[in-house]
């Protein structure tokens, strides 16, 4: 008897093993550079977007005050349904001219598979931009430059060793 115990203890140990793989992501520095512009810190989300430009997932939020997140709107329609916990992602907003670096995690099995990254801003009082930077995820693109279309001057990404 204790010997069927043990081997079904065996193989439901083994089944739940490899039933959760576990998801493996690379790090990469994230530069982002603000235009000069006057007024409030921005807002600043990066998104993973799926191959038909739905939202998965959350990378980062620049901007803690979550009273604000809802005035980053097609990003709220996802984020805001659900409410997932993001504390791990967030940081301060950049004013004008300022910029930031920050490491981003990104599934393995995303890159060069049709997903996208974006990032949107929004100031207090001023414009929103949906995607004021989005570009596919590919290996050479993560260790590219990309122009901004509103309140980013570009996003640099690099690899992190």
């Amino acid at each position: 008897m204790k010997l069927i115990t043990r081997i079904s203890l065996v193989l439901l140990l083994s089944f739940t093993v490899f039933a959760f793989t576990i998801k493996e992501t690379a790090k990469y520095k994230c530069m982002i550079q603000l235009k000069n512009y006057d007024g409030e810190g921005a807002y600043i989300v990066v998104s993973l977007l799926d191959t038909e430009g739905k939202y998965l997932e959350t990378l980062q939020v620049l901007g803690d005050d979550d009273e604000w997140y809802h005035e980053i709107s097609e990003w709220w329609d996802f984020y805001g349904k659900r409410r997932p916990d993001i504390d791990a992602v967030t940081g301060a907003t950049i004013s004008g001219g300022q910029r930031a670096i920050k490491v981003v995690e990104i599934p393995t099995d995303k890159i060069d598979a049709g997903y996208k990254i974006r990032f949107e801003t929004a100031v207090e009082d001023q414009e929103y931009y949906a995607d004021d930077v989005q570009f596919e995820l590919t290996s050479e693109n993560v260790k590219s430059k990309f122009e901004g279309k509103g309140f980013i001057r570009y996003v640099r990404m690099m690899p992190q060793k």
